[in-house]
């Protein structure tokens, strides 16, 4: 499935700002899963420095500097994207989690794709044993992990509550295990922890989610958003598979991978500082429009 995306974010600044330094990580990750056919990031005012790098989890980064005064700045990433994520295969035929997990700590690679990277806990994501706990109900003695990794994205789903009031951008793991509400970052964020307490390898995936408009309605233009799932490592044969526990389906042709890492803070589609005072006032709008809109709508 091809997808044309566009993400925009503006900031409108009370008073205003002298300079500005930002690390924009919205340029969408080509892997076996998917391939990027062209990507654009436009950002007003014109920058007076801009420097493309790739993060130490293989994003692809662009540090703008903007040194003039400014009221608003307008960041627009636009990507066209071929996601062709190959079919699941048999969960139940996955090799015993605590195969693979042994193998995890076996690993002589320390780059991005390995286990390595994504075994240990981080200050959003940390070891908790009442999350590990609940993770475990799931991972019985040899299950294979594919199938105990599908059963408790599924549990959570059925267990926590969507709710974008309930929790904010630094919210750990811990805080939005124990309230059962969040969004997608929170319920990413705690089946994580669950699965590295258990010793298994588990990423953060930032990224966009397919939806599809009410019958006989038309999308409403930037009115996508962003969105978070896991990734889990099964193995050498199975390597690293999706699973969304918001919505209890594994990640396939309709979510978009933007960056991995592990957990929020390394994948944050923009961060940085700036030099102002007064409040400022945040509108982000996103469209994932899939091929076969256009065609429709040709």
């Amino acid at each position: 499935m091809i997808y044309t995306l566009r993400h925009r974010t503006t900031y409108d600044y009370e008073d205003a700002v002298t300079f500005a330094r930002c690390v924009l990580r919205l340029t969408p990750r080509s892997s076996v899963s998917q391939t990027v056919l062209r990507s654009v990031i436009r950002v007003t005012p014109r920058p007076s420095m801009s420097h493309e790098g790739r993060g130490p989890f293989g994003e692809q980064t662009l540090t703008v500097v903007i040194d003039r005064p400014h009221h608003e700045l307008v960041i627009e990433a636009r990507s066209q994207v071929d996601v062709h994520a190959p079919p699941i295969a048999d969960p139940a035929a996955s090799p015993p989690w605590e195969t693979v997990r042994s193998r995890s700590y076996e690993t002589s690679s320390l780059g991005p794709d390995g286990p390595a990277s994504y075994l240990y806990p981080t200050r959003r994501t940390p070891t908790v044993a009442a999350i590990t706990d609940y993770a475990r109900t799931s991972f019985t003695p040899g299950r294979p992990i594919v199938e105990a990794a599908a059963e408790l994205m599924t549990r959570m789903h059925g267990d926590f509550s969507y709710d974008p009031e309930a929790t904010n951008v630094s919210t750990t793991a811990r805080d939005a295990f124990v309230a059962r509400h969040g969004v997608c970052q929170d319920f990413a964020h705690i089946m994580i922890s669950g699965l590295r307490g258990l010793g298994l390898a588990a990423a953060y995936v930032s990224g966009y989610l397919r939806t599809v408009p009410p019958p006989g309605r038309p999308r409403l233009e930037g009115a996508d958003a962003t969105h978070a799932w896991v990734a889990v490592w099964c193995g050498d044969e199975r390597g690293w598979i999706g699973f969304d526990p918001t919505n209890a389906i594994f990640a396939q042709n309709d979510h978009i991978v933007l960056a991995i890492g592990r957990d929020y803070a390394d994948v944050a589609p923009i961060d940085g500082i700036i030099l102002a005072p007064g409040d400022q006032t945040l509108k982000v709008e996103v469209d994932v429009i899939p091929a076969d809109e256009h065609a429709t709508a040709a």
